[in-house]
């Protein structure tokens, strides 16, 4: 009686291989396709190098307050006295009464450290993203305040209201594992 084993074909080991292939790349596709639609694994980041400081974060977010932030990098902060992000261009004195000070809503809290260094830390929970004390920062210090969307506050709607109508096209969609873009102090 005659062996019916089947001994596989070199073509047959090619058709096997290109449908698995194929089957893994449609199960690939199905996958990054579900998790596109969710919208969980992009979110919208502000790259401070181009933000123009133009006050749109604080007015067009569907948030009140907005999902921006000023934030501080303090590795390049020298601790001024005279914060040019904390006080007006011309303060009446150095001191912290809200006549002094640039932001509308008192979310820069100002701290005395030794003479005469000044730590600013903001209150993220007041601040309303108007950049006022970035483009004080920028304008005459070290630019060491910029704003970021905050991804613990920010819905991720599909169309960004702030990005439509942000005349530097700063604000994008990266992948949500991507850090956020900090100044570090150099030119970009």
């Amino acid at each position: 009686m005659p062996d019916e084993t089947h001994n596989p074909t070199r073509r047959d080991f090619l058709r096997a291989t290109v449908r698995s292939g194929a089957l893994l790349t449609i199960g690939g596709m199905s996958v990054a396709m579900f998790e596109r639609a969710r919208g969980r694994d992009w979110v919208w980041q502000i790259d401070p190098y181009k933000c123009t400081m133009c006050g749109q974060c604080a007015t067009e977010c569907v948030l009140d307050p907005s999902a921006v932030k000023c934030v501080h990098t303090f590795p390049m902060c020298g601790y001024c006295d005279l914060c040019t992000g904390y006080f007006e261009p011309q303060p009446n004195s150095l001191n912290t009464g809200a006549e002094n000070q640039l932001c509308p809503v008192g979310a820069i809290k100002r701290k005395f450290i030794e003479e005469p260094y000044f730590e600013y830390t903001i209150d993220e929970s007041l601040c309303i993203g108007c950049a006022k004390c970035v483009a004080g920062c920028t304008a005459f210090g070290n630019g060491s305040l910029h704003l970021q969307i905050r991804r613990d506050k920010c819905v991720d709607c599909n169309d960004c209201s702030i990005a439509r109508k942000c005349p530097a096209r700063a604000i994008s969609r990266v992948p949500a594992d991507t850090p956020y873009l900090i100044k570090d102090g150099h030119p970009h």
